[in-house]
């Protein structure tokens, strides 16, 4: 069933995430997108204008692989194909280069530019955003009896393993041990907490500090076909957590408090992931280039332009006077570059945070309706 109907041109019955907006319906008032006060900084908090560049020319990049090209070849909204978001990007790019402000950049996109805003969840325009970082955590090379719990390799023969494909419970115990893993011998790395383990699992990346102080970076190689099942939701489902105020770091505290209970919920994401060593590359996105910090967002690509400039207005942490966390209402410039298995649809957004501890805090507790556009250039 299509998300909305389908415009003139477009193939039934496929999905159409995204409407142009009209300002004269009074659908949006342009007024109130594209401020990206982050970009200048303010007195004592650096702009990040410099990090927008970068992911951009990230994303000028794919656009010109093949990658890209097939990608374009079936995108179901009419008038959005590569070269008109390349050629989206590089204009807007310049005009990122010669604004002096957030106000002059806003007048003069409004000017050039034309919004698709997605339909959202239930084609009622809201979107779910959540974040997700890159961890830090202590790890080893080699298992001991403080790093028991592995991450492992992709399969040599994963692709010609038959369905169904074994569950997370199959590939690591109930307990995450691999005591009796088929998987044995494709270990990559141990850490030392279960959790942390299937955190790296679910944010797909991570930097790994080993023993002899040395970091060791891995990044997603692969996945088994089984769908994302949110611990959360079950621990909700059951009546241990409440749903209002779920978030990583609520759940973190519940299983540090409750740590048997790991074995019971853990492997109800019967989805598992594998990994590569990256040799200190960056946390790298589902089209195969870096995710910048609050710039770099990830959506479902089967639905949406993979590398596109996009506009997002959502709630994000930012720490005050005091180092609190307090979230604010946000326009922010961003790259689509990414994607995840909990990530589907045209109602959800997850947003890259950075690497480290509090960038950890920060995507923990993202989990709030907001609204993604993709502005484009109207010729």
């Amino acid at each position: 069933m299509a998300l909305l109907t389908a415009g003139s041109g477009a193939i039934a019955d496929v999905p159409v995430p995204l409407q142009p907006v009209n300002p004269q319906t009074g659908q949006v008032t342009l007024d109130s997108l594209g401020f990206d006060e982050q970009l200048w900084g303010r007195p004592g908090q650096p702009g990040d204008r410099q990090a927008l560049l970068k992911s951009i020319d990230y994303s000028l990049r794919y656009l010109q692989t093949s990658s890209a090209q097939r990608a374009y070849q079936q995108y179901p909204v009419p008038g959005i194909t590569r070269d008109r978001v390349r050629r989206s990007l590089v204009r807007f790019r310049q005009l990122v280069v010669s604004s002096r402000s957030p106000a002059e950049l806003q007048a003069a996109v409004n000017r050039e530019f034309v919004f698709y805003k997605s339909v959202g969840k239930d084609n009622n325009g809201t979107v779910f955003f959540t974040g997700y970082f890159e961890p830090i955590y202590a790890a080893s090379r080699t298992p001991s009896a403080e790093y028991r719990y592995p991450l492992y390799r992709l399969p040599n023969d994963f692709n010609r393993w038959t369905m169904p494909q074994p569950t997370r419970a199959e590939l690591e115990g109930q307990d995450g041990l691999g005591k009796n893993s088929p998987l044995r011998g494709r270990e990559l790395v141990w850490l030392r907490d279960r959790l942390e383990a299937f955190l790296v699992q679910v944010q797909g990346s991570a930097r790994l500090q080993m023993p002899d102080g040395k970091l060791m970076t891995v990044g997603f190689a692969g996945k088994t076909n089984y769908p994302y099942t949110s611990v959360g939701r079950e621990l909700v489902k059951d009546g241990k957590l409440p749903l209002e105020g779920l978030t990583l770091p609520v759940l973190i505290n519940y299983f540090r408090s409750s740590p048997g209970e790991l074995d019971q919920y853990l492997p109800r994401n019967q989805s598992f992931v594998f990994f590569k060593e990256t040799h200190g590359a960056p946390a790298t996105g589902s089209i195969g280039v870096p995710v910048t910090a609050e710039r770099s967002i990830a959506t479902d690509k089967s639905l949406m332009p993979p590398g596109a400039l996009a506009l997002i207005k959502a709630r994000i942490p930012y720490p005050n006077a005091t180092q609190q966390l307090e979230s604010r209402m946000v326009n922010r410039y961003v790259l689509d570059q990414d994607t995840g298995s909990a990530i589907q649809g045209a109602g959800r957004v997850d947003i890259f945070m950075g690497t480290g501890p509090l960038a950890g805090d920060r995507a923990g507790i993202i989990g709030g309706t907001g609204e993604l556009y993709y502005p484009l250039l109207k010729n």
